[in-house]
């Protein structure tokens, strides 16, 4: 009779999140006998699908798309049970999708306003014709024109960008991986900041092969870049022997919702030129900042540091999306930006395998050329950002939950180490579960951004309605204060000092933390 520990492959399940485990890590004596009819049922499929995978390649069979992830998972949680209004009113709200909703009707009254450009017929002569046959993959110029117009515009025009070194590319997760087959071989490394957006490790390493080694930031300085955290990540690298090809950053940062501020900048320059390597500003979120301190592009401190036309100038690329600003993610519209001719030759070469269509091209090349239109809108996004920022934030506090002084994005940082039962990862990921399941509000860890502090997670705000994000927060005001109760009647201390639900009156959070940030222990960090 086969017992459990002898199948070799794992079974993650949420039915049950508390007892969840992984029949291939189950050693003895806690060994399951299988009743003879499944374990020779589970031997045949087993055998089966190791036949099966045979057939496959290494990289369609290996695990490294990161899918396991609890950022992941979680969505598909959400998926399973979906919160509807009146459909599923009980269901999973999703917090965990940064998405931008809240504008769509300044796009909507456009495209009303505008139906010759939806329908491809100026001046009633129509180009559906001509747009379905093209297949240019350097872009439709009148786009690629439109579209570094409008990154100037996001910068207040203090930098311009040329065209013809931007490539279109099918989203920023596109943009991403291509440069990562520009500039790095497989085996060879380059380091983000902690916490980042959990993708990367699928949009930078699954393909590629490159790799990704942590730049360790902290809570008790806002998680913002040091020189000593670049040099010891540079130095971990070398250690691990991989060859560090550069530094990518977001600006502003996901998970984080802040923008990098100059010193940070000018810092990473500093390093990028003293290592002789590349640097990578994913710029995604850029026109989302909707409060101080502004936002400041990388091509700008090249700027007006005298730096253009140096070797530094063409180690400098930036990544962009209107997936975010323009609130487009199904359009997959991304671009690169470079001043190395021969990074914009090669990137477009590799273009060919995720170009944008040419119909999405034009509608957005006639959009964009509205200045009108796109000064209103990215004027108008930004307040409904900031409204909607300090509406989720407000209602953190009167629930005792503090959050990171965010300026930007469609999230906030949010701080819940206080309603852990103790400060490690596992019981972040306690805390995770009862928010999934008990309160229905799918979230991210900050385990799953690589966060190398317990406790944090990333809320969204912005992909959905006023009366949904209420109705989240109502949830977990409930809980908190069901959590408090509990710890009441079983004379269990807070972590915190104090109780954190009396904090509503302090200001917003300086960052005068209530404990020693705990280390993480040893424990390898996964997706």
């Amino acid at each position: 009779m086969l017992t459990a520990c002898t199948l070799q492959f794992s079974i993650y399940t949420f039915k049950n999140p508390v007892q969840t485990k992984s029949f291939s890590t189950l050693n003895p004596p806690h060994q399951t006998l299988l009743p003879q009819s499944l374990s020779l049922s589970l031997s045949l499929s087993l055998t089966h699908r190791i036949q099966e995978i045979k057939m496959l390649s290494a990289k369609a069979t290996c695990n490294s798309h990161g899918q396991d992830s609890s950022y992941f998972l979680g969505w598909e949680e959400y998926e399973k049970n979906p919160y509807h209004q009146h459909k599923n009113p009980n269901g999973i709200i999703q917090m965990g999708l940064a998405e931008n909703q809240l504008s769509f009707d300044l796009l909507e009254s456009w495209l009303k306003n505008n139906p010759d450009s939806a329908g491809f017929k100026p001046d009633n002569h129509s180009l559906f014709k001509e747009l379905a046959l093209f297949q240019d993959y350097h872009g439709l110029p009148a786009f690629k024109n439109a579209l570094a117009d409008f990154m100037s515009e996001i910068r207040s025009n203090k930098v311009t960008f040329d065209p013809n070194n931007l490539v279109l590319t099918a989203g920023a997760t596109s943009a991403n991986e291509t440069l990562m087959f520009c500039l790095a071989n497989p085996g060879e490394a380059f380091l983000l900041p902690t916490p980042y957006y959990p993708g990367f490790d699928r949009d930078l390493k699954w393909r590629t092969g490159a790799e990704i080694v942590p730049i360790h930031c902290s809570s008790s300085n806002g998680f913002r870049i040091t020189e000593s955290a670049l040099e010891d990540a540079y130095q971990q690298a070398q250690k691990q022997n991989l060859k560090v090809k550069g530094v990518l950053v977001t600006n502003p940062s996901n998970p984080l919702g802040t923008s990098l501020s100059l010193h940070e900048l000018e810092l990473l320059v500093n390093f990028v030129s003293s290592k002789n390597i590349h640097l990578i500003s994913d710029e995604i979120y850029s026109g989302t900042v909707f409060s101080s301190p502004g936002f400041i592009s990388i091509m700008e401190v090249l700027k007006n540091k005298g730096l253009m036309n140096t070797e530094v100038w063409k180690r400098v690329h930036i990544v962009y999306s209107l997936s975010k600003d323009l609130g487009l993610p199904g359009f997959r519209v991304g671009a690169i930006y470079s001043n190395d001719d021969l990074v914009v030759s090669a990137a477009t070469k590799m273009s060919s395998f995720g170009l944008i269509s040419s119909q999405t091209q034009y509608l957005l090349s006639e959009m964009l050329s509205d200045k009108k239109f796109t000064r209103t809108y990215l004027s108008e996004n930004r307040k409904r950002l900031k409204q909607r920022h300090e509406m989720m934030e407000k209602a953190l506090q009167k629930a005792g939950i503090r959050c990171l002084k965010g300026n930007a994005g469609l999230f906030s940082w949010v701080d819940m180490r206080h309603l852990m039962s103790s400060q490690t990862f596992e019981g972040e990921m306690e805390l995770w579960k009862k928010i999934v399941y008990e309160v229905g509000l799918n979230i991210s860890p900050g385990s799953s951004c690589h966060c190398s502090e317990p406790g944090w997670f990333r809320v969204c705000f912005a992909n959905m309605s006023k009366e949904t994000l209420l109705l989240a927060m109502q949830r977990l005001n409930y809980f908190v204060d069901s959590m408090a109760k509990k710890d009441n009647r079983s004379g269990r201390r807070q972590p915190l000092n104090g109780n954190p639900r009396r904090s509503k009156s302090l200001p917003k959070w300086v960052f005068s933390l209530s404990f020693t940030s705990t280390k993480r222990n040893g424990v390898t960090m996964g997706r």
